[in-house]
């Protein structure tokens, strides 16, 4: 299924993989990929022993460098040394990704890890890293649930009623897609489609300001979104919330049900995000790492604070990570298949 763009932000994906090839090339590889071998001598019991590189691999200032820069001053304060976050935006995340996945396996750099890696793997055009060979997981962070809101005008109140509204015309109820064409809320509403029967007519977007924007303008009927990106506007009235994907409601909005809990019981999409280091990197360093991390994110005062963002804590072990990176991959390829999806 061909989706007529609104936004022209997914175009430049071939370029960015092809700058991003340029990239790994005059860095990663001048070290011969230093993180492709393990590092040798590098003791558990005396990590960190000097500063700690988190690389983000989106702009800074959204929810995401937000979790980052929490947990990166928490663990600065345990550790007794700098944790300082990088910024390396683009290509979908796949830049900063990259930057990890070739760097050197020593845990002095880490990655804020998430969908993206799925994502990324299902898109056209190579990447100059693999997922599954070249990262492995630290732990999960958290998990952002995705929000369904419409605007106010358009008279409904609860997930059902707008269920109903788009059955009763089908591919005329507008809704904006933030992350564009292959985005997690892109091939979430493919899902949706798929369980209610109906088609909504979907508008890609190059983010979530741009969409919310026409939302907020009357110009799209709805939008599905990151919680924490809409909690806001919801809680003053702006937007209203229907229902959340995830199997369980949000502290941030514990009156909006879940899509499970308004009708379609096998419903779920996750938007989480993690950390992450090079697949080179010894294993007590990820232990350790993944310690410290989990503490950090279950310190009452820390979780306090990601849940007002709208996060749900969600720490895990590293398998666990690397575990939803190959399930993601195989639950949204068959999605791109069953819906007809063209990627640009």
């Amino acid at each position: 299924m061909s989706i007529k763009q609104k936004w022209a932000g997914k175009r430049a994906w071939r370029t960015g993989v092809g700058l991003l090839a340029g990239v790994v090339l005059g860095a990663g590889l001048l070290s011969n990929f230093a993180g492709s071998a393990p590092v040798p001598g590098e003791d558990a019991n005396r990590y960190p022993n000097r500063p700690v590189k988190i690389i983000v691999p989106v702009s800074a200032g959204g929810s995401a460098d937000k979790l980052a820069r929490t947990v990166a001053q928490k663990l600065g304060e345990k550790w007794h040394q700098s944790v300082v976050v990088e910024n390396q935006p683009g290509a979908s995340s796949a830049i900063g990704n990259a930057a990890v996945a070739h760097a050197r396996g020593d845990g002095y750099t880490l990655l804020l890890s998430g969908d993206a890696l799925s994502l990324n793997a299902l898109q056209p055009g190579k990447l100059p890293y693999d997922p599954g060979k070249d990262l492995q997981g630290v732990t999960k962070a958290v998990v952002n649930p995705q929000l369904l809101v419409v605007r106010p005008g358009l008279g409904v109140k609860t997930f059902q009623e707008f269920v109903a509204l788009v059955k009763q015309r089908p591919g005329e109820i507008s809704l904006a897609l933030p992350g564009g064409t292959g985005s997690l809320q892109h091939l979430a509403v493919e899902l949706l489609n798929e369980r209610i029967g109906a088609k909504t007519n979907q508008i890609p977007y190059p983010g979530g300001g741009p969409a919310t924007l026409d939302v907020l303008g009357g110009h799209v009927d709805a939008m599905l979104i990151t919680l924490a990106a809409a909690t806001e506007n919801v809680r003053n009235g702006k937007l209203v919330a229907l229902a959340v994907t995830t199997p369980y409601r949000s502290k941030a909005l514990p009156d909006v049900p879940t899509i499970q809990e308004a009708g379609l019981p096998d419903y779920v999409v996750e938007s989480w995000q993690g950390f992450s280091v090079p697949a080179s990197t010894p294993r007590a360093i990820v232990d350790r790492i993944n310690h410290d991390v989990v503490a950090v994110l279950r310190d009452p005062e820390t979780a306090a604070l990601l849940e007002n963002l709208g996060f749900t804590i969600a720490a895990t072990s590293p398998e666990a990570v690397d575990q939803t990176v190959r399930d993601d991959i195989a639950t949204y390829r068959r999605v791109i298949a069953s819906a007809e999806v063209k990627l640009k």
